[in-house]
């Protein structure tokens, strides 16, 4: 299948990333993706930058033409707080970004019961800006899979199948073995998935190999994956050319 875009990159404003938004640009640019989104984690998890970072965006170009050669849309990995779905950025400063992505972190929640963990992906996905649930398989966090992407393709929310979760030595270990539990439930439902690299340096924009070869050893249908579509990912969030 085509890969064209990662919406889920991190850079130094992340605190624990190692890259600046023009060096990743560049990366995405070299290995050919067409869309490249930056959503640096809000400012509930530790040692990132206050909510006053997201309030500028204005700023920074967003087409190819204007200096990265790849067009860019920037928006948040929000840090789910509660076991409602609250989450840590103010409404003003999120109504800002172009996406958001909202995940859970054990720095700002505590993992509970299936029950509560899905009613905290359940409740952040009724906030209209966000368009993704990150990282959902991450087993310290069991979640009714089928509820998850009921209610993902009701809200018009996209799933991730997070590259970073299923590298060897990767942050969130027996994600693999849950992937395709989120898979089949996904094609069940019909609900749409995205592909993630959650890269913290320029070298792993765009790296969605393990992401890919779990795609392809389940059989998943690439109709139910966006990346092939830099516009269908505009449209889903809202910005069409």
């Amino acid at each position: 299948m085509k890969d064209l875009l990662d919406v889920h990159t991190h850079t130094l404003a992340s605190g624990h990333a190692y890259s600046s938004l023009r060096e990743m640009a560049m990366a995405a640019k070299a290995k050919g993706l067409k869309l490249l989104g930056i959503a640096d984690h809000g400012p509930k998890l530790p040692d990132t930058f206050g909510e006053f970072y997201f309030c500028n965006f204005k700023v920074i170009p967003r087409e190819a033409d204007l200096g990265y050669g790849i067009d860019l849309v920037m928006g948040v990995e929000l840090d789910i707080i509660d076991y409602a779905g609250s989450t840590d950025l103010r409404g003003d400063f999120l109504e800002r970004m172009d996406y958001a992505i909202a995940s859970l972190h054990d720095p700002c929640i505590k993992a509970g019961t299936c029950e509560q963990n899905t009613a905290a992906l359940l409740g952040a996905m009724k906030n209209p800006k966000v368009k993704i649930i990150g990282h959902p398989d991450n087993p310290k966090y069991p979640v009714d899979f089928r509820a998850l992407a009921r209610a993902a393709r009701e809200q018009h929310v996209l799933l991730e199948l997070n590259n970073s979760s299923y590298v060897p030595g990767g942050s969130r270990q027996g994600s693999r073995e849950l992937a395709g539990e989120l898979m089949a439930a996904a094609r069940a439902e019909g609900t749409m998935v995205i592909l993630g690299s959650d890269a913290h340096i320029e070298f792993d924009v765009g790296r969605h190999d393990s992401a890919l070869e779990l795609v392809q050893q389940h059989g998943f249908p690439e109709e139910l994956i966006i990346n092939s579509s830099p516009e269908a990912f505009r449209k889903w969030i809202g910005h069409q050319d």
